[in-house]
């Protein structure tokens, strides 16, 4: 019993001798002190850093003039290209300079002249991009000129309803009630005893018109 008292005072005094060339340790030498602050910012950056690419490709599209704002095979912009292209000129705090094209691919293809595709598509390219150029500039004439830069690229098709907006002049591709919407208001009361086709709500049918 005296052995094991003595090697335990022994053994107390060297973790003392220790204790004092190493210092003294709290429970804050145990733990983190910046928990759960610097794990919380770590979520933040990784969740941030997944979602800026879907931020950047977002702008990326909504900057976008498809092929579907020309009229098919031409440089000459539709009224609903006319009117994307002053919705991005009118885009505030400011409107990006950087205007992106998609490649024409609403041009016929000949397979017995297959480098005849490449011209033409290059040359209907060039002209759309004047054609963006003119009317931007138009658009931001009197003292808020901005210098459009319009820059081509071959995106995957527009992602959302697969039809053609106001102004367009291709039949509509979606089936639904949300593509209905670009042909004409339709519905009608619950109860009512029929549909209106001009929006009005209570016009077609019997009985819906006095609520």
């Amino acid at each position: 019993m005296k052995g094991f008292v003595g090697k335990a005072v022994a053994l107390l005094g060297w973790a003392g001798a220790l204790a004092g060339v190493v210092g003294c340790h709290t429970s804050r030498d145990l733990v983190d002190p910046c928990y759960p602050e610097r794990y919380e910012y770590q979520a933040r950056a990784e969740a941030n850093g997944a979602f800026a690419p879907q931020v950047s490709n977002g702008h990326l599209l909504d900057q976008t003039i498809w092929n579907y704002h020309f009229e098919a095979g031409t440089d000459r912009l539709t009224p609903g290209g006319l009117e994307h292209l002053a919705y991005l000129a009118r885009r505030r705090p400011a409107a990006a300079p950087v205007i992106y094209l998609q490649t024409a691919h609403d041009l016929t293809y000949n397979p017995d002249n297959p480098p005849d595709l490449v011209v033409k598509r290059d040359e209907l390219d060039a002209k759309r991009a004047v054609a963006i150029k003119r009317y931007l500039a138009a658009q931001t004439a009197g003292g808020r000129a901005i210098d459009f830069q319009v820059m081509k690229h071959n995106p995957p098709p527009d992602i959302g309803l697969a039809a053609i907006p106001v102004g367009g002049t291709q039949p509509i591709q979606a089936t639904g009630s949300l593509p209905l919407m670009y042909q004409g208001a339709r519905g009608g009361l619950p109860g009512a005893g029929g549909a209106s086709t001009s929006g009005g709500g209570g016009a077609g049918g019997g009985g819906g018109g006095g609520r």
